[in-house]
């Protein structure tokens, strides 16, 4: 029996990429359990930030610590209202200069259509991985977060920002050509940010451990249900995938109790 507080898989990249849950006083290796029944129990909420046992409000977050800790200002999700370049604090000017004032990239990732997005370079290629994406590559490698937005925002006019996670979870998505589709990317860069552009960008492959794909998605509400049992097919993105085609997304569940019996 494995218990503890819901935090997003711990992921290394491989053939294929492995995953592990972090229970606090607990470890979970989840690959070597593919084929094996897992049972999962509600045992209540936790906030991840100030560890209070109140209502999830939204990532992980209590309602106080959402409105109220640095790590879920608006920025984290918009980047183009980064700040701390400007010496400006949103909630924390020190956080947000560690955080803001880093290397960020602009990439293309192929999960359920070919999208854009943001993240740190030393995020690579973990942000693919948390997004199920097949195939990815950074076209902009710039100094800070708030040029990553602008060049984000750019780019948006012509692709979307988006995952369809069902199509994703269903492995349901079309080659793309790279060559055209980056080019056609380049072209919609903001002419500031042109000497940012990755003049070799490499197209980055991943290879997910899931045994079989779900035709339809049923997506676990575990709070609700309080108890579920399953047989694990695979794992992609964030989610667990079972043979009876229930998926359950640990990221967005992040500060909620669990009791896990494999056997």
């Amino acid at each position: 029996m494995f218990q503890g507080v819901l935090r997003k898989m711990i992921t290394e990249e491989g053939s294929p990429i492995k995953y592990f849950l972090n229970l606090e006083n607990d470890f979970i290796a989840f690959n070597q359990y593919l084929n094996r029944t897992i049972s999962l129990s509600f045992d209540g909420t936790a906030c991840i930030s100030c560890k209070a046992e109140k209502p999830i409000f939204r990532q992980g977050f209590c309602k106080n610590c959402f409105f109220e800790q640095p790590a879920a200002g608006d920025w984290i999700m918009r980047p183009e209202l980064s700040t701390a370049h400007l010496g400006i604090a949103d909630r924390d000017l020190e956080f947000e200069k560690k955080v803001q004032l880093q290397p960020h990239l602009v990439y293309l990732s192929l999960s359920s259509h070919l999208k854009v997005g943001v993240t740190r370079d030393n995020q690579i290629p973990t942000r693919w991985i948390d997004q199920g994406a097949h195939e990815a590559v950074s076209i902009l490698s710039v100094p800070n977060r708030y040029l990553a937005g602008v060049g984000e925002v750019a780019l948006k006019t012509i692709l979307s920002d988006k995952t369809n996670w069902r199509k994703m979870l269903q492995n349901d998505f079309e080659p793309i050509d790279w060559s055209e589709a980056i080019h056609q990317a380049v072209d919609h860069i903001p002419k500031d940010l042109k000497p940012y552009i990755i003049a070799d960008p490499k197209i980055i492959k991943l290879e997910f451990p899931v045994l079989q794909y779900p035709e339809k998605v049923k997506s676990l509400n575990l709070e609700k249900e309080n108890f579920y049992t399953g047989v694990l097919k695979g794992i992609k993105g964030q989610y667990l995938i079972f043979e009876d085609q229930t998926v359950y997304n640990i990221r967005s569940n992040e500060g909620t109790k669990v009791k896990i019996e494999i056997t």
